[in-house]
């Protein structure tokens, strides 16, 4: 087999797709097919079920593209340890982040890391946890930026920060503002939370024990895949959200006040990198880290990890 063919198959695992899977190798179709063909022919398998749309690939193919994967990220590895040893950081990263994290972490340190390794290219995709996870196992993506623990297998976590959750209250309740806020005073009725399938809403059912008030009749009021969209909700009706500190960062005066904690020791969110267990680039992946430990506020750089929320997938 060819470096060319492995790159094909892998396209064609992606994209499950010979049109868009050519399209993204900048070859024809019929080009694609054919060289697919020949790989198949000298092994004596199939790699995909053709009879099946969207492809799948074959007991055997998942295998196969699995190695191939390795295989090609290997190779990459290669020219990073060449670029190394001349004194250039080049290559690129694929990276996988959580949507409660992405809109406030990346503009942090994504023009930082940008204008000091120009030669790195960083592909970076929102993802749900799981997501994340089974894209590292497939060699899919390099790197993922979450929240943990997660005690997956074969998944390696690296801690970075810890995030504050922090209760964002209507402004007819803002007037009322106490000291602190105790978990167990949030009604469930008056919650504004994210829709199914995202941890940070795993976080808060654990912190407010939400599953055993909903058991006894109370419904949640709203639900939505964005942060910033129930923070306006909640701005402009009533109600209450749980917020990540980060999210707090560039808050008006007025919207700080807002702004309830927790009662000591303040509830946390544990933020890590995490790899596969058979991870490469790990240079490139140690200054995403690092990038990120320089950008982040002094405040959450002080956080400890004495009460770290579990989540759970």
């Amino acid at each position: 087999m060819t470096i060319i063919q492995l790159k094909y198959i892998i396209a064609i695992d992606t994209y499950r797709h010979f049109v868009s899977a050519a399209e993204n190798c900048f070859v024809s179709q019929p080009t694609l097919s054919m060289q697919l063909q020949k790989a198949e022919d000298e092994l004596g398998v199939r790699i995909f079920d053709r009879s099946k749309q969207p492809l799948i690939p074959t007991e055997v193919g998942a295998e196969l593209i699995e190695q191939a994967r390795k295989i090609i990220a290997e190779m990459a590895v290669l020219d990073e340890i060449v670029n190394l040893k001349k004194g250039i950081i080049s290559g690129e990263l694929k990276v996988g982040i959580i949507p409660t994290l992405a809109p406030y972490l990346l503009p942090l340190f994504m023009q930082s890391f940008t204008e000091k390794y120009p030669r790195v290219k960083l592909v970076i995709s929102e993802m749900t946890t799981a997501m994340i996870t089974e894209n590292l196992r497939q060699g899919k993506i390099d790197m993922g930026l979450l929240v943990t623990p997660l005690d997956e297998p074969g998944i390696k976590e690296y801690p970075l920060f810890y995030e504050e959750l922090m209760a964002f209250v209507s402004k007819r309740n803002a007037k009322n503002k106490k000291t602190y806020i105790l978990p167990c005073e949030i009604d469930p009725a008056k919650l504004w939370m994210l829709e199914e399938g995202h941890c940070f809403r795993n976080q808060i059912e654990n912190l407010c024990e939400l599953k055993k008030a909903n058991n006894d009749g109370c419904g949640v009021r709203y639900e939505s895949g964005s942060i910033e969209t129930l923070r306006r909700m909640v701005d402009t009706n009533d109600g209450i959200t749980i917020l990540p500190e980060l999210a707090t960062t560039d808050m008006t005066e007025d919207q700080l006040a807002q702004v309830w904690q927790f009662s000591r020791p303040a509830p946390m969110r544990e933020v890590s990198a995490v790899v596969h267990r058979d991870f490469i680039k790990g240079k490139l992946i140690e200054l995403v880290k690092k990038e990120i430990l320089l950008a982040i506020p002094e405040k959450i750089k002080s956080n400890q990890s004495n009460n770290v929320i579990p989540v759970t997938l």
